[in-house]
């Protein structure tokens, strides 16, 4: 079939969607990603000459180039149509420079939603490959090899073969590890407080201790307590001294940023971040609705919440017409925050009338759960506030002070489309100054300050973007990388660090200490921005970098003392030879192999026994095991005799309605026992 115009896109779904729009005067196909890079198995940069790159095409994509060439060949124009961003930028010209393109051809499309529209729209505006933006990806490149080539061959070096090095994943390292000594530094202090229900008809509500003769108060230790206790009569009636009754206004939050979609996707739908990008490329690229492939949201790495108005009137017509025009919002346009590019708009669905609902069908789960997300979040940012009434009340009793909070929705505004994850409201009757209410219960409770909680991969990215280390596309992969060098783990959906990310980050801490800083890696991404904008040569940044750096890797190679990681005994001989076995690290953390190796290569995973009668075959025991993504699940010990695997913790106790076997489930409020088949919950711990 003869074409007039090539066009060139990183995936084989990005081509096939757009095809469905281009006239057959145009060829569609895909790069399949990168083309040319810089080579595995050296650093490929010539520091002495201006940090000049050594770009070779990657191994085993010969055949797609030699492709894209002979279709280039038979084209009159080719256009470059990769994705809108440095990195799509960055590969647009490799492209251009692997087919012999002019490098003033306006041959560069890009399209923040893959619609017909939109795709047709930026095809009549091609432009010239952005320079500043390609030079800003050449940047970053170079300097992610510069330190993860110069420091990686020293770790090898000094604790053990495998270990990395990197500017984004070595301060997120510092960051989870910071967090760790804070909770071991962590000294508790006692507090306690005094729970309360009162009665008032029917109505049971609950109030707290709020203070003694008018003044807050707090309770330290059990001697406070008795203090109070002593003035109160539990069988006398409590006074209302105080009611104070408010509207509250809750406003809604702006539509997703590429960190907010992975925090929300983490804390509502169970999301890795990888997961959340991998599933949100395939809504950008095209799903088949019917006969046609539609690019449903667009584009997914954005730090901007900017909505085109386009896409706002569609919201605005959606929600007068479905839900009246009293939950129509003001239409405000929210902040960015601190240090967006505001490149793109904010993640959105192309076409606001495409409920979930209504293409359920044409997704996979993951799809639509994801895109149910993405969807409610842009219609209710474009919706009114949800009201609320609330209640003050204030009880006494002998100058004791009860404190009761209450509210009730009046308008649902926005919540219509997103509820709120934070509970019920808390009902309260109607009260009085001067109703004299009884107390049913007051029970004094002793507690102790927590630590501050370890990073969940939703608080992790939030805490990323917050200090603007990396860039929305970073986030993901850096947090896989860490995982994959064994330098975290993930325990009850909490990353802890290893022994051996401990080692590395103290030898870092002490040789690389800017490499480490917080702000320096969010200075070097202000940098980055500004070589975008055209306001810094890249060739300076780098410069300006590497004399302070290659200081700290001299004094590295020549001071940093060799630490020997010993094996631990695992107190049985080899099976196979009869040595005595070792507990090694390994990519996907510690297991155990002979001391005898490498003439014999016998290995066993190590095995932790729970306690708990396998639910499935009655004869094995429960045994924690890791997949080869280092994430914990448990199974019967008799594998593959038996082949029962749970991903959550299985408990020594029967459902009371079924007698089905009970599971421990972990959620960020914490964790509770519920039934693996029907619908029993006890209460959360």
């Amino acid at each position: 079939m003869s074409y007039k115009y090539l066009v060139i896109v990183e995936s084989p779904t990005k081509a096939k969607t757009i095809d469905r729009y281009l006239g057959k005067n145009y060829k569609v196909v895909a790069s399949k990603g990168h083309l040319r890079d810089l080579p595995k198995s050296k650093m490929g940069v010539d520091i002495q000459d201006n940090f000049k790159p050594h770009y070779i095409s990657i191994r085993g994509r010969g055949d797609t180039i030699k492709e894209l060439r002979k279709y280039a060949k038979k084209a009159e124009k080719v256009y470059l149509a990769a994705d809108p961003d440095r990195e799509g930028e960055a590969i647009a010209w490799h492209l251009s420079h692997l087919l012999d393109l002019e490098p003033t051809d306006k041959n560069r499309v890009v399209f923040n939603e893959i619609t017909k529209e939109s795709v047709k729209e930026a095809f009549k505006h091609p432009r010239e490959i952005d320079q500043d933006l390609v030079d800003a990806q050449q940047a970053r490149r170079i300097l992610d090899r510069i330190v993860g080539y110069s420091i990686s061959p020293i770790l090898w070096k000094k604790i053990k073969k495998g270990l990395s090095a990197g500017r984004v994943q070595s301060t997120t390292l510092k960051l989870i590890i910071d967090r760790e000594n804070e909770i071991r530094a962590f000294k508790p202090e006692e507090y306690w407080n005094i729970p309360a229900v009162f009665k008032k008809g029917k109505v049971n509500f609950d109030a707290s201790f709020y203070g003694t003769d008018g003044a807050k108060t707090d309770l330290k230790n059990a001697e406070d307590v008795e203090a109070v206790m002593s003035r109160l009569q539990l069988n006398k009636a409590f006074t209302v001294q105080e009611v104070e009754e408010k509207e509250r206004n809750r406003k809604p939050a702006p539509p997703f940023t590429t960190s907010t979609l992975q925090q929300e996707a983490s804390n509502r739908l169970n999301f890795r971040t990888s997961k959340t990008m991998m599933v949100a490329q395939q809504l950008y690229e095209g799903i088949t609705i019917g006969r046609n492939t539609v690019g449903l949201i667009t584009y997914m790495r954005t730090d901007s919440t900017r909505l085109a108005p386009s896409a706002k009137a569609a919201a605005a017509e959606y929600i007068s017409t479905h839900f009246g025009p009293s939950y129509l919002g003001a239409q405000k346009q929210a902040a960015n925050g601190k240090g967006a590019q505001d490149a793109h708009e904010a993640i959105r669905p192309s076409n606001a009338s495409l409920t979930p609902e209504s293409i359920k069908d044409s997704l996979t789960r993951d799809q639509f759960r994801l895109y149910s997300l993405i969807w409610a979040r842009f219609m209710a940012s474009q919706m009114s506030d949800a009201v609320y009434d609330t209640i003050r009340a204030d009880l006494t009793q002998n100058g004791v002070t009860f404190r009761a909070n209450g509210s009730r929705i009046k308008f649902d505004g926005f919540l219509k489309v997103y509820p709120s994850t934070n509970g019920k409201d808390n009902y309260l009757p109607d009260l009085e100054v001067g109703d004299e209410i009884t107390a049913t219960k007051i029970e004094p409770t002793q507690h102790f300050t927590q630590p501050p909680a370890r990073y969940t991969e939703a608080s992790l990215v939030k805490v990323l973007e917050e200090k603007g280390i990396g860039r929305p596309s970073t986030y993901s992969p850096t947090i896989e990388t860490l995982r994959k060098r064994y330098y975290v783990k993930l325990v009850s959906k909490r990353f802890e660090p290893t022994e051996l990310g401990e080692i590395v980050n103290n030898m870092l801490n002490d040789f690389f200490p800017g490499i480490v800083n917080t702000e320096f890696t969010a200075d070097m991404e202000n940098q980055l921005d500004e070589i975008e904008e055209g306001k810094h040569q890249w060739v300076s940044v780098l410069d300006q970098f590497y004399g302070d750096f290659h200081q700290d890797l001299t004094k590295a190679e020549t001071e940093m003392e060799k630490i020997e990681i010993k094996d631990e005994s695992a107190g049985f001989a080899c099976s196979q030879c009869g040595s005595d076995m070792v507990i090694k690290i390994g990519r996907f953390g510690k297991f155990y192999a002979c001391s005898n190796f490498p003439d014999c290569r016998h290995t066993e995973a190590i095995i932790k026994k729970i306690d708990v009668a396998c639910p499935s075959c009655q004869q094995g025991q429960i045994v924690e095991r890791q997949s080869k993504k280092n994430r914990l699940f448990y199974g019967c010990d008799r594998y593959p005799e038996c082949e029962f695997v749970s991903w959550d913790k299985p408990i020594a106790r029967t459902c009371p309605k079924c007698n089905q076997y009970l599971i421990e489930k972990v959620n960020r409020k914490g964790k509770q026992v519920v039934c693996s088949h029907c619908d029993y919950k006890e209460q959360e711990s």
